[in-house]
């Protein structure tokens, strides 16, 4: 399950871009290496992120992974609901469990990120 129309970071992160702005969140591959989601650190709405800066943690009953910037830009939207059922990742990583938006400051950034074709030949291996 890998959405054509999506974004990819070797870490497992996802972005749509929608305008200037861009929807981020972890990938299915990611979601399943980690097992049940318990908790989400969400990054703090108005910061400035850069690209692989990590904004934000997600724990398991595995383990706890930084999850990082696929692009630079200012966190405008955190998916608050996430604080209440964090298993959202694990259910819907593209869809209910994005983690948050973010407004581009450098949209180009985008065009560094893998394609769905990239993606799936990196989980691959």
């Amino acid at each position: 399950m890998i959405p054509e129309d999506l974004r990819y970071t070797k870490e497992h992160e996802w972005v749509k871009v929608d305008g200037n702005k861009a929807v981020m969140g972890i990938t299915d591959h990611a979601q399943s290496q980690l097992g049940d989601i318990t908790f989400v650190e969400l990054p703090q709405p108005g910061n400035e992120v850069k690209a692989s800066d990590s904004i934000s943690t997600v724990e398991s009953v595995k383990a706890a992974s930084d999850i990082y910037a696929p692009v630079s830009g200012k966190i405008v939207e955190v998916n608050s609901a996430l604080e209440d059922a964090p298993e959202a990742i694990n259910s819907a990583p593209y869809t209910d469990g994005w983690i948050c938006k973010v407004e581009l400051s450098h949209p180009s950034e985008v065009d560094n990120l893998m394609s769905a074709a990239e993606y799936k030949e990196l989980t691959q291996e």
